[in-house]
Order: structure tokens, then C-alpha cells, then sequence
């Protein structure tokens, strides 16, 4: 980006949350605590599906790369959250800005397919229990992620082919905490109009898209275990319980932010903190907190680590 196609600019002005000192110091705490629990968390779960033999299965691989992803995408914009809390003046260079708005687009748009993909591990589970070693096969999974990151990498190359041309002349003050495509893009000398469109058919019906294919996903698993037996409806509702909150408050600001990004209202800056900076800690907190085998497999590591360390 330089002065060749228009833009004079060379850094943005973030306002940030609140020009009250006390607000900030507490918003500094909050975050911190949220992005050292996700990266711990996270990361606890990656070690404990890679190491501990009895989650070998087609649902915990899936949910170490989801992890992998969640921790990558607070990784992105929360650390240079924090750090602004800590100083009056805060800017974000041109292409520091467009390199958060790649790498968020990209871990984001991976995550999606890849959620649709634990959906139908949990269908393939639940309706189809007697081929699901034959068809949750090693290949389809490593397919899964492969195809996840290929739509990552497409979603955001597409949107930074057309973004990093924009003209950006005097206007460089952002009303949010961090570099996101709409506001980019309203900050552009130039008519975006076009560009506004595709970003609403781009990340907006990803978003939608992936979103309905889960919840028709879900309304088919649960009506057939209940033509099956009333009794083990709950026991699916419980299943299922935890990848729907998940889905939930993952989508729910996504589509809102990306699918009307440009009817902006003051409380987008905290749905953009909440899908980048809270979201990527539900993954650790639901499926660790709710779930038994993942507690006894980390029980099982802990006390094996112990037991080394007496040993050596």
C-alpha cells in the first residue's frame, strides 16, 4: 500500500472501549485472565487428545484442531487488545492492520467448515453407531481439515485482493478495538459499495450458510433418535448440548457483525471482542467442564507426569 493508488495513510487511530482510566484498567485485568485461560486452555486440550490414548477417536481429533484454530484467533487481535488498554494513544500500522484482518478472516473462515465437520461426526455417532469406524475414516478426517483450511484461505484472499488496494487519504480513526473489514473499508476515499456487497455475500452467508447446515444437522440427529426411543432423546439433547452453545454464541455475533456490517450501532465493538476474544475460551470451558472422558484423560496425563518426575 502506498502512495501509487491513492493512500496517504499510514496508520489507524483505534478509539478503544472507554476513555475512563478505571474502565480500562479493569477491561486490561478481564482480558488478560480470558486470553491466558484460552491459550491454557486450548492448549491443555491439544496435549491431552494428542497424548492420551483412549481419545484416539474422530470427535477429539476434530476438537484438537478446533482448538488449534480458537487459540490462533484470539491469538490475532486480543494481545494487541490488551496492550492498548495500557496506553492513551493507540494506532495500528496499514499493514499490521491488514494482516490482522487475513489471519482473522482465515482462522474464522477455517473454523466454520470445521464445526460443520464435528456436526456430522456427531450424526454419523448417533444415527449411523454401526458404520461409524468405516466412514469416519482417517482419510475423510484429514480431509475435513485440509478442505477447512482451504475455505479459510479462499474466504480471506479473496476480501484482502480487493481491501489492500483501497485508497485511504484522511479519515484513519476507527471506532473499535481492533482492524475489521467493514470499518476498513468505510474508511476507504473511494466508492465501496460493491465491495460492501461482497463482503456481505462472503462473510455474511459463510456465516449464515454454515449456521443453518448445523442446525438442520442437529434437528435431524434429534428427530431421529426420537423415532428410535423417547428415552434416548435426552440422552442426545445432552450430547448435542454442548456443540450447540458452542454454535450459538459463535455464529450469533458473527452473522450479526459480517451479514450487516455496515448498519453499524455502538455496541459492535463489543460483539467484535466477544466473537474474538470470549468465544475462543467457550471451546475449553464446554467440551473440559462437561465432559468426563476428557477430565479423566487429563487426570490421567497429570498423575502419569507426576509419577515421571518421581521417577527421574
Amino acid at each position: 500500500m502506498d502512495l501509487k493508488n491513492g493512500s496517504v495513510v499510514t496508520e489507524f487511530i483505534l478509539l478503544g472501549f472507554s476513555a475512563q482510566w478505571e474502565l480500562q484498567i479493569f477491561f486490561f485485568v478481564a482480558f488478560s485472565l480470558i486470553y491466558s485461560a484460552t491459550v491454557f486452555g486450548n492448549i491443555l486440550i491439544m496435549v491431552t487428545v494428542t497424548f492420551s490414548s483412549t481419545l484416539h477417536s474422530p470427535m477429539y481429533f476434530l476438537l484438537g484442531n478446533l482448538s488449534f484454530l480458537d487459540m490462533c484467533l484470539s491469538s490475532v487481535t486480543t494481545p494487541k487488545i490488551i496492550t492498548d488498554l495500557l496506553i492513551a494513544h493507540k494506532t495500528i500500522s496499514l499493514w499490521g492492520c491488514m494482516a490482522q484482518i487475513f489471519f482473522m478472516h482465515l482462522f474464522g473462515g477455517a473454523e466454520m467448515p470445521l464445526l460443520v465437520a464435528m456436526a456430522f461426526d456427531r450424526y454419523v455417532a448417533i444415527c449411523k453407531p454401526l458404520h461409524y469406524k468405516s466412514i469416519m475414516s482417517n482419510k475423510l478426517l484429514n480431509g475435513f481439515v485440509i478442505i477447512s483450511w482451504i475455505i479459510g484461505f479462499i474466504h480471506t484472499m479473496s476480501q484482502m485482493v480487493l481491501t489492500v488496494n483501497l485508497p485511504f487519504c484522511d479519515n484513519n480513526v476507527m471506532d473499535n478495538v481492533f482492524c475489521d473489514l467493514p470499518i476498513v473499508i468505510k474508511l476507504a476515499c473511494t466508492e465501496t459499495y460493491t465491495l460492501e456487497l461482497f463482503v456481505i455475500a462472503d462473510s455474511g452467508l459463510l456465516s449464515f450458510i454454515c449456521f443453518i447446515i448445523l442446525l438442520i444437522s442437529y434437528i435431524v440427529i434429534l428427530v431421529t433418535v426420537r423415532r428410535r426411543s423417547s428415552g434416548a432423546l435426552a440422552k442426545a439433547l445432552s450430547t448435542l448440548s454442548a456443540h450447540i452453545t458452542v454454535v450459538t454464541l459463535y455464529f450469533g455475533p458473527c452473522i450479526f457483525i459480517y451479514a450487516w456490517p455496515f448498519n453499524s450501532f455502538s455496541g459492535d465493538k463489543y460483539l467484535s471482542a466477544f466473537y474474538t476474544a470470549i468465544t475462543p475460551l467457550l471451546n475449553p470451558i464446554i467440551y473440559t467442564l462437561r465432559n468426563k472422558k476428557m477430565q479423566g484423560a487429563m487426570r490421567q496425563l497429570w498423575f502419569r507426569n507426576l509419577s515421571c518426575k518421581q521417577n527421574f
